[in-house]
């Protein structure tokens, strides 16, 4: 067996790196139209197609909205937990290629599934919208880590940046698809035509899975195996966790990627969180009037990711004009005021508004943000999956804070807006500890 190692693999290697930047172009799709446009207003839809926002689960009654935060918390604890495992047998047999696979597989097979979503057998609903996303965010665990394993540290921002992209233009794509699938249905019967609608709906969570599956598979094929003759045991089960706990070690002695784990996990808290509640605020918050509210949520979701192109890409060149972590600081700076002014509207034109400017930094901070922890990782790195999980485990874990406190948050005061507000305060504490760790990082 010819085993290749990732200290071995030539890097820099242009099919090799679209074919990495392509996975976004794939597993995109899910966290657009499944996460961010139409399951959350198909959910919200059917959620109140009582009169209410109430929903009775499992014997206790939640806010809609509330609910399913609940769930998205629960699924990304269950990621925190599997993710060290799973990154710890990836990094001792090789075998991230595998993990990438099956986790996207799971994921899209998922969205498919998700076509029979309703309120009758509503775990079953929620428990495939809980797999989708567990497939979803594993396989980012793997996908990220190839990223200093297959380009060197200057060609780190260009690429992360251009795989976001490839994910923005892709989704976008896909949505525009959904939409003409959606907007279509014209019936005299308001209520058929509710219905013709919410079928398509469910039409659309099937071709997210079946965009991610095709896609999946071609950019995976690129990607290189560097699977070995290692045998997992009951000792490599728990090595995951035995690294974090090197990693942490090792932090401990490297302060400038400490600190930085430490501003991240502050900031993206609040984007991460801030981006999956989005359209929930918007169905809640904004006062459509004659305007049909679904139609403009997902207008808004479009101008986010067309504007979020450019937005990723323009962040890149700025990082190289002034540094990472003054990039850094500035996109925080403006996703601090979209935060101010979010919670000041009420008409379309100005959720429109905050959607521009969301989709101006949207993209910029993800992509920096991930490539700035690659170039921080000590020099001569061999264990980059378990890096990278390290590096998600603190995402996600700022994601369940994020997402428990807009639930509670919504179902204390009945509005979202005082938690879009609080999301602020992240921000401003996250540029910060960016602005002091800028004086002794070795990226200005």
């Amino acid at each position: 067996m010819n085993i290749i190692t990732p200290e071995a693999f030539p890097k820099n290697q242009p099919s090799v790196m679209r074919g990495w930047a392509f996975y976004d172009w794939a597993n995109s799709v899910y966290s657009l139209v499944i996460s961010s446009t139409i399951f959350p207003i198909f959910w919200s839809i059917i959620s109140t197609a009582n009169g209410s926002d109430k929903v009775r689960f499992l014997g206790f009654s939640f806010n809609n909205d509330s609910l399913i935060t609940y769930v998205t918390s629960l699924g990304f604890l269950v990621v925190v937990l599997i993710a060290p495992i799973l990154s710890g047998i990836a990094d001792y047999t090789g075998s991230k290629k595998l993990f990438l696979r099956f986790f996207c597989y799971l994921g899209a097979f998922s969205c498919i599934g998700m076509y029979s979503f309703n309120m009758d057998y509503l775990w079953v609903g929620l428990l495939l919208y809980f797999f989708a996303l567990i497939g979803f965010w594993c396989s980012l665990v793997f996908y990220n880590s190839y990223l200093p394993d297959i380009a060197t540290v200057d060609h780190q921002d260009k690429l992360s940046a251009r795989g976001f992209s490839y994910g923005f233009l892709g989704s976008t794509i896909l949505l525009i698809i959904n939409l003409a699938m959606v907007m279509g249905q014209v019936n005299e019967d308001p209520e058929i035509q509710k219905e013709m609608k919410l079928q398509m709906m469910q039409y659309s969570f099937v071709t997210v899975g079946l965009w991610w599956i095709i896609f999946g598979f071609f950019s995976s094929r690129k990607l290189p195996n560097f699977k070995n003759n290692k045998k997992v045991n009951k000792e490599v089960l728990w090595n995951g966790y035995r690294e974090l706990r090197n990693i942490w070690n090792q932090l401990k002695s490297n302060k400038v990627l400490k600190r930085y784990l430490g501003a991240f996990f502050t900031y993206s808290m609040a984007v991460q969180t801030i981006m999956i509640i989005a359209t929930y605020f918007g169905v809640e918050e904004i006062e459509w009037g004659e305007t049909d509210a679904s139609t403009g949520l997902i207008v808004s979701i479009l101008l986010i990711n067309l504007i979020a192109i450019p937005g990723a890409l323009g962040t890149s060149r700025i990082a190289r004009s002034i540094g990472n972590l003054k990039a850094l600081v500035l996109v925080n700076s403006v996703w601090l005021i979209v935060c101010i002014y979010a919670y000041t509207i009420h008409k379309p034109i100005e959720f429109y508004i905050t959607a521009a400017c969301v989709g101006l930094v949207m993209g910029g901070v993800q992509s920096l943000s991930r490539s700035t922890y690659s170039k921080l990782l000590p020099p001569n790195t061999t264990d980059t999956t378990s890096f990278f999980s390290f590096y998600d485990v603190t995402e996600k874990i700022g994601i369940i804070i994020g997402t428990l406190l807009y639930g509670v948050l919504g179902d204390l005061t009945g509005s979202p807006r005082y938690a879009i507000i609080f999301f602020g305060l992240f921000f401003l504490v996250g540029i910060i500890l960016l602005y002091r760790l800028i004086k002794t990082a070795r990226l200005q």
